[in-house]
């Protein structure tokens, strides 16, 4: 069996692609699950629901960023293997994506309108890490996997402990994360400057807060 070469125009076009189906249609996921699937829904009180719904539709734009970056990081990496970690994380991360739209249907609430502009940026970024090298945009995923960790127990804290389908959900999605952050420190990610983690940090509280009334 023989593996396709891609060209640059091709990936471009695949970026491209892959854009308009996590913006607008459906995303390509793996075989997984829906891991709220077992659970039945809770009755939240219109308070929680929500808020639960800003809070899942917090975690479906930072989808989208984390789906953005992947895939700039990819276009731009050096290294095939380091492209192919990038794209196996990226459709996992579609996963999360798919989960979390599925979650903000069941809660009766919709994205946020900000999405394509978040990606366009994080997109940027990431192509921009790709481009500073492999083990830079390696670090990159490091320290970003690290406070979207940190971002998801926030949430999980928030989160009734009765609303299983959410909780569900976001705790998969932190165990993702991690394996994510260990596969791309593994593979030889360095350790970014304390100034970038901070306006990584930043930007992070940039987007959450207006993305939970936007």
């Amino acid at each position: 069996m023989t593996t396709r070469d891609y060209t640059p125009i091709d990936r471009l076009i695949l970026s491209a692609d892959n854009a308009l189906r996590t913006l607008f249609g459906q995303p390509r996921t793996t075989e997984r699950p829906n891991p709220a699937a077992p659970f039945e829904d809770a009755d939240l009180g219109e308070h929680e629901r929500r808020h639960v719904a800003r809070l899942m539709r917090i975690n479906h734009t930072g989808e989208v960023c984390a789906q953005a970056l992947y895939q700039g990081q990819a276009l731009t990496a050096r290294l095939p293997e380091t492209r192919k970690r990038m794209e196996r994380s990226a459709q996992e991360e579609n996963d999360h994506l798919d989960w979390c739209a599925s979650r903000l249907t069941d809660l009766g609430d919709r994205k946020s309108l900000l999405n394509p502009l978040f990606y366009a940026g994080s997109f940027a970024i990431g192509a921009a890490a790709g481009l500073a090298g492999d083990r830079w945009s390696l670090g990159f995923v490091v320290e970003t996997e690290r406070q979207v960790e940190d971002h998801l127990d926030e949430h999980l804290d928030q989160v009734p402990d009765y609303d299983e389908r959410t909780r569900a959900i976001l705790e998969q999605m932190k165990a993702d994360e991690i394996h994510h952050a260990q596969v791309a420190k593994a593979a030889g990610g360095a350790e970014l400057p304390g100034p970038i983690r901070a306006a990584m940090r930043l930007t992070s509280r940039l987007m959450t807060r207006t993305v939970y009334w936007v």
